[in-house]
């Protein structure tokens, strides 16, 4: 098999897998946390990291949200399955990147690893996004080739595919859709908060020999659940997030 074509397939398959990746980094994290040295560490340095690690995972969400809130019905985005695409979306955020939701999805992600407190780890999954990643980026490029052809062609060549530039933006072709956020957005804010609190209670057992839910991190998860249950009932049960022209 030619290499473009088994880059191709191991793309096709992991994007298949990518909703794996959550489970990979918790079993990784347990004996990260458990080997982390955080005596070394000041209650200052551990502040700080850990406003770090909020404000990376808060960008990644920011840079979701408006791919999302700014994208219209039937183009590539948050497919589970296979590569699917009506029409190229080459305004507002894609005007500036190639792939916004999976640098939106780095940035989720690299934040909850920046809290392990283990530079090594943030370093080893950064490396192992980019090789993952990087597989399903050039699959899903190689299908907006041969659906799109020289109109992709020539929006790729202008375009970066991951680091943003904004010297050739364009305004979106539709408005800003809050709506959207609140139905497609909360079950990955969910899994965020989720990490962070696991992290936290993991962490604290580990140093105290105590599993402690009277925690910052469990109330923020709490409340989380309690928005992500009305958000769900209102997409699944009712028509108020509904809107036409948006998937």
């Amino acid at each position: 098999m030619a290499l473009i074509h088994s880059f191709e397939k191991s793309g096709n398959f992991l994007f298949k897998h990518r909703g794996e990746i959550p489970v990979i980094l918790f079993i990784l994290a347990v004996p990260v946390i458990r080997l982390t040295d955080y005596d070394t560490l000041s209650d200052n340095t551990k502040l700080f990291v850990t406003v770090i690690a909020i404000v990376v995972s808060f960008a990644g969400f920011v840079v979701r949200a408006i791919a999302i809130a700014t994208t219209p019905a039937g183009t590539s985005g948050r497919n589970t399955e296979e590569q699917v695409a009506e029409s190229l979306n080459v305004t507002g955020i894609y005007s500036t990147l190639r792939h916004p939701l999976y640098l939106g999805n780095y940035l989720m992600w690299i934040g909850i690893v920046i809290f392990t407190f283990n530079i090594w780890f943030v370093v080893a999954v950064s490396l192992a996004f980019w090789l993952y990643y990087e597989r399903i980026m050039f699959a899903e490029e190689r299908f907006l080739e041969r659906k799109f052809g020289n109109d992709y062609l020539e929006w790729s060549k202008k375009v970066p595919a991951f680091i943003p530039s904004f010297k050739n933006y364009i305004k979106n072709v539709v408005p800003f859709s809050f709506r959207s956020i609140l139905r497609r957005e909360y079950s990955g804010v969910l899994a965020t908060v989720f990490s962070f609190a696991f992290i936290d209670l993991l962490r604290n057992y580990f140093i105290t020999g105590k599993v402690e839910f009277d925690r910052i991190s469990v109330y923020v998860l709490a409340i989380t659940i309690v928005i992500t249950l009305i958000l769900r009932t209102l997409k699944h049960s009712t028509k108020v997030l509904d809107e036409k022209g948006r998937s």
